[in-house]
């Protein structure tokens, strides 16, 4: 799964996710892609979920960019600690994604198997997605 080999902190605090994505809005790589259409948290786990269904179903032909790191440390508390004495230790690892965010690209497979691929994927994330491709690809 996807973490940082390093960071300047071990915790990070909540924060919000508002407004739209400022880059990565667009495909870079491939010629279909998978873009937020919400706002949300997406673990390492959820990515890699999602990565898996993608190529499974490409039968790893094509070739599959991921374009979302996860780089929040998440904590929580175990069950049934009192409250006070600090915060939890670090979970997981989470990436803040922005509404028109590229999640992930794939290239190199025909457009049903793609669309199907992408749609598999989709189902694995927390958030509203869409597909998307470049000018000239699609149903031939």
């Amino acid at each position: 799964m996807l973490q940082p080999k390093k960071t300047k902190y071990r915790k990070a605090h909540k924060g919000r996710i508002r407004g739209k994505a400022k880059g990565g809005t667009t495909l870079n790589f491939g010629s279909y892609g998978l873009k937020a259409i919400t706002a949300e948290r997406v673990t390492s786990r959820q990515i890699e979920a999602a990565r898996r269904a993608i190529t499974r179903h490409m039968k790893r032909a094509g070739k599959v960019w991921i374009r979302i790191f996860p780089d929040v440390p998440v904590s929580k508390k175990p069950t049934e600690v009192r409250m006070g004495k600090g915060k939890g230790t670090p979970e997981y690892w989470a990436a803040r994604v922005k509404p028109g965010r590229v999640m992930f690209e794939i290239d190199g497979v025909p457009y049903d198997i793609a669309h199907t691929a992408l749609n598999l994927g989709s189902s694995k994330l927390p958030l509203k997605t869409k597909i998307i491709m470049r000018p000239g690809e699609g149903i031939k």
